[in-house]
């Protein structure tokens, strides 16, 4: 058994805070996983975790090991990077998390593709709208929709994405069409919100004739995955704030309609966040030139087809 191994998969052990869902990301058995662990302590001589039946905490001394773990698998990613480079035969896991929406409908059916190009890379997608750690959670690359709070990551630009207030046929037909978010207001719209733990932003930032504005907006339902929105806008449930790509066909097949257009939505950035030492790895670098412009161009095919009030 590889001592690297045990050490890549203490890290994941760690990070993840689960035998099992360490093993899963691994792809050995939870005995395996296990077992890597055990020796590792008998190697080191100390116990790297509490184990109970309910719970597994690192110890003083993990807590310790952890940074120097991470600190000899980047080490080794680098030397196999630098390698990779130059035979352009690039090898190893790459850990990218993406917003749903974003990850379903742009990142995930464009993976069997550079899964051809580059057969040796092995990618693992997270998909979740809560906002993710990079460092902590051990990802190589994140793609987000907003404005990233961490100066310390760095960011690649994707594309401005439009955003719309949409609602069915239907729900305009029942509650009227608001002509703006002051009128979300005042005539109580459901409105559906985004909600995830840890968020922050609570309103609607919406452009006025006195510049961007937020609205503290309310409905009776809210959610922390973004299509289920998207499915509760087209049940003619209530309004939802939507990127355009995400909802362009139900848009131009008429099963969702704007409203408030004399208010649109700000538009937000689509970008890669990554740490600066990820950018030297081949398999990142790769993996962010391939999608962004792939990516980027899909988004802008989509708002493209989509006549709204600029």
């Amino acid at each position: 058994m590889s001592y690297l191994d045990n050490i890549r998969t203490f890290v994941r052990v760690y990070e993840l805070g689960s035998m099992s869902a360490a093993g899963r990301d691994l792809r050995v058995s939870p005995a395996v996983t296990s077992s890597r662990i055990s020796a590792l302590e008998e190697h080191l001589n100390v116990r790297l975790f509490q184990r109970t039946t309910r719970s597994l905490t690192p110890t003083e001394q993990g807590r310790a090991f952890y940074s120097g773990a991470v600190a000899v698998l980047d080490a080794v990613d680098e030397a196999e990077g630098q390698v990779a480079g130059i035979t352009e035969n690039p090898k190893g896991s790459l850990y990218v998390a993406a917003p749903l929406g974003v990850g379903r409908r742009l990142v995930a059916p464009r993976i069997p593709d550079f899964g051809v190009r580059y057969p040796l890379i092995d990618l693992r997608l997270r998909l979740t709208d809560r906002k993710v750690d990079i460092t902590t959670e051990g990802l190589d690359i994140a793609f987000f929709l907003g404005d990233p709070e961490d100066s310390n990551l760095r960011i690649r630009a994707i594309a401005d994405c439009e955003r719309v207030l949409v609602a069915s046929p239907d729900y305009v037909a029942k509650f009227g069409n608001p002509v703006d978010g002051d009128a979300l207001l005042q005539d109580n719209h459901n409105c559906l919100n985004l909600r995830y733990p840890g968020a922050t932003e609570f309103k609607w930032r919406l452009k006025t004739q006195e510049g961007p504005k937020r609205f503290r907006v309310d409905g009776r339902y809210e959610c922390d995955d973004g299509d289920v929105l998207t499915e509760w806008a087209l049940a003619g449930e209530g309004i939802a704030l939507k990127p355009v790509f995400e909802v362009a066909d139900d848009l131009n097949a008429g099963r969702l309609v704007p409203v408030a257009e004399k208010t649109p939505p700000m538009p937000i950035q689509m970008a890669c966040l990554y740490t600066h030492r990820r950018r030297q790895d081949p398999k990142a670098r790769l993996f962010m030139e391939f999608m962004t412009a792939r990516v980027g161009f899909a988004v802008r095919a989509a708002q493209d087809s989509v006549q709204l009030p600029r």
